[in-house]
């Protein structure tokens, strides 16, 4: 039988939680380090629902990518989604640990798996830190498009209905900057380093006047970090070959609604 802290040590050595930003709350925050774990279920956001479907399933652990505690709870109340979930977990003795900006700033993590999407060629890291981590990845596509071509493709990639965007460059894109969820703070990053194209979440009104030869693509904060979900279900499998290891039959967890 494993231990929730194994299933931490393997988490940890993909992504350490000494990397996380200090306003951050990767970690566990539900459960004892020494509980035993049968199964874990995995998830982009620890919602009330995710924590019945780990009841449901016979998951003790619980793994996602946001955390479910951001910041100093003043009440947990049932009519709340982040207080029902914690009532819910410790209800039920499930463990909840989260990889948030650990997991953004490796290079195999969120930014990362979205230039594996878009089939980027030399990634780089776009503001490192040390030991080769730091937010956002920057990399080239393997042929220049025009804008109306990168958008098309962006959609396609990302299976997109809409893409909010600043006006489209008038010359070739080859040079791409990404980041994972709410990326606004890394637009001038994204242009110091020749960056034609940056793509992430969350943009406000004002950061879309960008001016000159660049152009922002806002793909949504849900759809830029789903992919993080399946590679920590293969980092688990891969090290728990024989543990149940499971994603939510709930995939899409996305808080925003299109219409």
């Amino acid at each position: 039988m494993y231990k929730v802290r194994d299933i931490i040590k393997v988490i940890e050595g993909f992504a350490p939680l000494s990397i996380q930003e200090k306003w951050d709350n990767s970690g566990l925050s539900i459960g004892s380090p020494d509980a035993e774990v049968s199964s874990v279920l995995l998830g982009l956001d620890c919602t009330p629902e995710l924590v019945d479907e780990a009841v449901a399933c016979g998951a003790d652990m619980i793994v996602t990518h946001h955390p479910l505690i951001f910041s100093g709870l003043k009440r947990i109340s049932p009519e709340d989604p982040v207080g029902n979930a914690v009532i819910k977990a410790v209800s039920a003795g499930i463990a909840v640990y989260a990889a948030h900006t650990t997991a953004d700033k490796v290079l195999a993590g969120v930014s990362g798996a979205m230039a594996v999407r878009l089939g980027l060629e030399n990634v780089q890291v776009l503001d490192p830190e040390e030991e080769c981590t730091g937010l956002g990845v920057i990399g080239d596509f393997p042929s220049p498009m025009t804008a109306s071509e990168a958008l098309a493709y962006v959609k396609e990639r990302f299976s997109l209905h809409v893409i909010r965007a600043s006006r489209p460059v008038d010359g070739m894109i080859r040079r791409v900057a990404l980041c994972g969820g709410s990326g606004s703070s890394l637009i001038g990053k994204a242009m110091s380093a020749g960056a034609d194209l940056y793509i992430t979440g969350d943009v406000s009104y004002h950061h879309f006047f960008t001016g000159g030869n660049f152009m922002i693509m806002d793909i949504g904060h849900y759809e830029s970090e789903k992919d993080i979900v399946p590679i920590l279900f293969s980092l688990l499998k891969k090290n728990f070959p024989n543990f149940a290891v499971r994603i939510t039959e709930n995939v899409n967890s996305n808080p925003i609604y299109y219409f």
